[in-house]
């Protein structure tokens, strides 16, 4: 027997995991096929395995959703660090108030349809923001190859890009974070966890470029620090935007259901969501890693009596989705 991986030598569970077939399965004339097989994964009716490896032993070892995507990406385990820099992005980016996306989930779901349909229609609705990630890594990619090519420095490589590309919506500078730290700080969290490299050093060559002929002040905004920490983490600039709509299909899931709950009038409008309009839990404190082990409560319940509890505790949470009524017709009646 190999090595045991979390909780995988359970005697409790329905299946061996640790003897279970390996690759696709033949075809079985007593059931319906369960198989799927790509150049990326291959699934049966035991195991879902993507780049080699296992997906239930990698969350039965601890691995999360942000290591998955740099196996589904990239093929390889990442670093801690690399890991760390990742949920910082996608956190980053999985919100941005009242926008244009959030707006558009809200109105699919005053449809009355499925949070899956809102959330993509959100997504559909991206700005150039997200698309803008293919031209600044390939405008990035080019100026870095030319100056490689012709000897010349990065400061210099930026210098002609910024001549000639001041004013393109993917230059990843702006002045739309002047007054707004978290560019800066994304930057800033990069060099600090040791996985900045040559993407976010040439944007910071960019930004200086930019700001010398700029007839307004200008700084590297959003667009401009997620895809410069993002190249340098290995993720192609197509990666990137894809990667990144994963985190943004969580917002526009949460527009769904609290719309649906409340159904409030929409308020439309590219803005953050004033203080006052919020009415959800009061500001708290993060609690340390140490303190989560003896003061956050396990979402676990062990009776029916401890479930019933905590389900009527989660329906007074407003926008959670649990105070949702699903009604489901009689697909007999439809006949």
């Amino acid at each position: 027997m190999g090595t045991v991986i979390g909780n995988l030598d359970d005697p409790r569970l329905n299946y061996d995991y640790q003897n279970r077939e390996h690759g696709t399965v033949e075809p079985d004339t007593k059931r319906e096929p369960f198989r799927w097989v790509s150049e990326v994964a291959y699934k049966n009716v035991h195991r879902i395995v993507t780049r080699g490896y296992d997906t239930t032993e990698l969350v039965e070892a601890g691995y999360g959703l942000t290591d998955i995507i740099f196996i589904d990406y990239q093929a390889r385990i990442a670093l801690v660090e690399e890991v760390q820099m990742l949920n910082y992005v996608m956190i980053m980016a999985l919100e941005d108030g009242l926008s244009s996306p959030a707006a558009i989930s809200r109105i699919v779901a005053n449809g009355k349809t499925l949070l899956t349909q809102a959330a993509g229609a959100s997504i559909l609705a991206f700005g150039h923001a997200y698309g803008a990630y293919t031209g600044l890594g390939q405008m990035m990619d080019h100026y870095m190859a030319l100056a490689e090519q012709s000897g010349k420095s990065t400061a210099e490589a930026a210098d002609m890009l910024a001549k000639e590309l001041l004013n393109n919506e993917a230059l990843g500078v702006s002045n739309l974070m002047l007054k707004d730290p978290a560019a800066k700080r994304m930057i800033a969290r990069a060099e600090k966890l040791g996985v900045a490299g040559k993407y976010v050093a040439f944007m910071g060559e960019i930004v200086k470029a930019a700001q010398k002929i700029s007839p307004e002040p200008v700084d590297v905004d959003m667009l401009g620090a997620t895809g410069a920490v993002m190249f340098d983490l290995g993720f192609s600039p197509e990666a990137t935007w894809a990667v990144l709509a994963v985190g943004r299909a969580f917002a526009g899931g949460a527009h769904y259901c609290e719309e649906v709950e409340r159904e409030e009038p929409m308020r439309l409008g590219q803005m953050l969501t004033p203080r006052e309009w919020y009415d959800g839990p009061g500001d708290r404190p993060v609690p340390t890693l140490q303190e989560r082990k003896q003061t956050v409560r396990p979402g676990t319940c062990h009776t029916p009596e401890e479930w019933k509890k905590d389900f009527v505790e989660k329906q007074k949470m407003k926008g959670s989705g649990w105070a949702i009524v699903e009604e489901i017709d009689d697909p007999r009646r439809k006949i």
